[in-house]
């Protein structure tokens, strides 16, 4: 089988469960902003090995592909396929708020805004953390026109708090400090 198949040389694209809409239709900008921000978790986990923080990157790795496949999927009944092989439920959520207060129980109490960078690790996370809130915002602006279930949106604004808080503590564990404004 070849990687390229000529399918969506016209600007459009195949939806998992059956037809074709445009590259540039809200739910294929929302899945895409998905697949990045996966590869930007790709990029901090390889940035900087660090086996604590990758250790709770590598499921929401997992959980983002099913979330992707899930925003492909216009049939109702594979979307809920797609949400139930993720286990995106609240359950879910509260692993990545626990992950969170690990991570603030490391930290100094915030008391001016972050500048991004520091670390590699670091940098990495915080480039990620804003992917996650665009393709937050995708979602949400899909959210009005489709089907998408009110826990992806939950997900990503907690993932996106995970990143922060997990970029503050690269930056510690690698004695980098951070710059405020």
């Amino acid at each position: 089988m070849k990687i390229y198949t000529r399918t969506g040389d016209q600007g459009d694209t195949a939806l998992f469960g059956g037809g074709r809409t445009s590259k540039d239709d809200p739910r294929v900008e929302a899945y895409g902003d998905v697949d990045e921000l996966n590869a930007a978790l790709g990029l901090a986990r390889a940035s900087e090995p660090m086996p604590r923080i990758d250790e709770v990157l590598v499921p929401v790795q997992r959980d983002l592909f099913a979330i992707g496949a899930l925003l492909a999927t216009p049939d109702r009944e594979k979307m809920k396929a797609h949400l139930d092989k993720a286990r995106i439920d609240q359950d879910r959520i509260a692993q990545l708020e626990h992950a969170i207060d690990d991570g603030d129980g490391e930290l100094e109490p915030l008391k001016a805004f972050i500048i991004p960078g520091g670390s590699p690790k670091a940098a990495a996370l915080h480039l990620a953390r804003t992917v996650c809130r665009r393709a937050e915002r995708r979602v949400v602006a899909l959210r009005r026109t489709g089907e998408v279930p009110a826990v992806v949106v939950v997900y990503l604004n907690r993932l996106s708090d995970l990143l922060f808080t997990l970029a503050r503590v690269a930056n510690r564990r690698a004695g980098t400090g951070e710059v405020t404004w």
